[in-house]
């Protein structure tokens, strides 16, 4: 079980005080999961009544869930994008400044996990060739030109560092650059576009493709939905990454002992009490990305102060929701910032947890007083 607080982290050698110098194997905790263990605690009280929950959350959901107007301009976008893009595939000749191998949706759009107000759309497009930042221009001016042709409206176009955007009164699209995997190594910085942009946008691929065969559950989309829209209103969820978003809703929807879909009320309580126990803090197992070579942690990349910051909230929500403040945590009525406000659910006070991470300090013979974890910077607990 990963816990927060000290003690965790700072150990010392059992022969003197001083710090352990040899490097040690990495064992990662796994997180407290009343699903995996539930056997082990049975039940002393009768089980909750969540009929209101799991209203309010459906009902959450369809606030957030796009139009239909919304969705059709967004599909009508990216069909004449893929158009213009396909006609470059088709007939490479016509076209001097790169060559395109394919064009493939990613994102929300593509997962259905889109959000109402926010009509964007995510494309990869893979270049055969090696993307310089004048090839990219030049194939933004010619999607513009081409899409412009066919169409009375007026669109627009944005270059930016990971490609460009295709806009209209509507919607957006943005085309996201990458370049067939043999062309990373040749990459130039000065040159072409970042490598790391590159391979996000690969991964993205990879990414729905995996989602499209083991996430297309009704219930991981609401979820996905709902974190969503936790991650815009509480500060200390926006280092979840939509990828992290969708890793999470899969494994508190789909990774139970039964392995049938648990209810989505079940699983909203579930994927808070997963953050609030620490799943994303650093000495946690985690959840392993599916997607990446070797099954890696998918939140080793997340810096430690927002491991800690995404901890406390879990926590505080966790907290707020065990007492029935649901409509408070989904701003559906009350107070809209209860993570960092004291409140109070009948007789039961509720304060905001308190962060616990602390900086590497160096000592005066400079050597660092915590010590590294995972050779990720050292923090104590």
């Amino acid at each position: 079980m990963s816990m927060r607080g000290r003690g965790r982290m700072g150990m010392r050698n059992s022969h003197g005080g001083g710090r352990f110098n040899d490097r040690r194997q990495f064992q990662p905790h796994v997180p407290f999961d009343m699903v995996h263990c539930e056997s082990a605690f049975p039940r002393v009280t009768e089980e909750v009544d969540d009929k209101a929950l799991s209203e309010a959350l459906v009902k959450r959901n369809q606030d957030l869930s796009p139009s239909a107007t919304e969705q059709t301009a967004v599909t009508a976008l990216v069909n004449k994008l893929q158009t213009a893009i396909d006609a470059l595939i088709v007939a490479p000749n016509t076209f001097e400044s790169a060559v395109v191998e394919e064009a493939r949706a990613v994102g929300s759009y593509k997962k259905g996990t889109m959000i109402t107000g926010h009509n964007v759309a995510d494309v990869v497009i893979i270049l055969r060739t090696l993307p310089t930042r004048e090839a990219v221009i030049a194939l933004g001016q010619r999607v513009l030109s081409d899409i412009r042709a066919a169409t009375a409206e007026t669109i627009s176009l944005v270059p930016n560092d990971k490609g460009f955007n295709i806009s209209n009164s509507e919607a957006t699209v943005k085309c996201l650059i990458s370049t067939i995997p043999p062309n990373l190594p040749k990459l130039e910085p000065d040159l072409h576009l970042p490598t790391k942009v590159m391979t996000d946008h690969l991964a993205a691929i990879r990414h729905v493709r995996w989602f499209d065969e083991n996430a297309g559950h009704v219930s991981i989309k609401v979820l996905i939905r709902l974190l969503k829209d936790l991650k815009v209103r509480y500060t200390g969820m926006q280092c979840l990454s939509p990828w992290l978003i969708d890793l999470l809703a899969h494994h508190a929807i789909m990774s139970n002992p039964s392995r049938t879909p648990l209810s989505i009320n079940l699983a909203f309580r579930r994927a808070l009490a997963l953050l609030a126990s620490g799943i994303f803090l650093p000495g946690s197992i985690g959840i392993l990305d599916p997607c990446e070579i070797g099954n890696g942690r998918a939140h080793v990349q997340m810096p430690l102060e927002q491991m800690d910051l995404l901890c406390c909230t879990g926590q505080t929500l966790t907290r707020i929701l065990a007492h029935g403040g649901y409509k408070q945590i989904l701003q559906l009525e009350g107070v809209t910032d209860v993570v960092n406000t004291v409140t109070q659910w009948g007789s039961v006070i509720v304060a905001p947890s308190q962060l616990v991470y602390e900086k590497a300090t160096t000592t005066a013979n400079g050597e660092s007083n915590l010590e590294k974890v995972e050779g990720q910077q050292a923090i104590v607990y």
